[in-house]
């Protein structure tokens, strides 16, 4: 919470020190907090996926930053993030339905998939695998090892 100021939204949060990334302050107060969001995504222990479409849920962060040039590209990012999410062929004939619709293994790799939509520097994960079945497990598992070697 303290490395994408999540914190700044609680008021009885209190942060001391230096905090930084890329030898960047992350609470200087020139920061756009919205960029560093973008910069630091957040996965959840919980799935807390937005009361949208799938599709919505991944592709809001790509447009709210201007990540894509039109629809075709849009749609490129969220069908190549839910791929990597491991989620694509699950979902791929129901991308305008509720994402809380969805199982809860499901929806924690649609929260993966629109953490990774941006293309973020740093994703921080809180047990990201605590509500999945050995199968999802095994897919997160794999995606964090690609991320990580990409």
């Amino acid at each position: 919470r303290c490395l994408n100021r999540m914190n700044d939204t609680i008021d009885i949060a209190r942060v001391s020190g230096k905090i930084t990334l890329d030898s960047e302050d992350i609470y200087d107060p020139k920061i756009d907090v919205v960029e560093l969001r973008a910069r630091v995504g957040m996965v959840f222990q919980k799935p807390n996926p937005f009361p949208k479409s799938i599709y919505e849920n991944v592709a809001y962060g790509p447009r709210i930053h201007g990540l894509a040039r039109g629809k075709a590209e849009l749609d490129g990012i969220v069908e190549s993030s839910l791929k990597k999410a491991g989620l694509f062929n699950e979902v791929k004939d129901r991308l305008l339905e509720s994402g809380t619709g969805l199982s809860g293994g499901q929806q924690q790799r649609l929260c993966i998939a629109r953490a990774i939509a941006v293309s973020p520097e740093v994703i921080l994960m809180d047990e990201p695998c605590s509500a999945l079945d050995p199968i999802a497990t095994a897919r997160v598992e794999e995606l964090i090892d690609e991320l990580r070697q990409n």
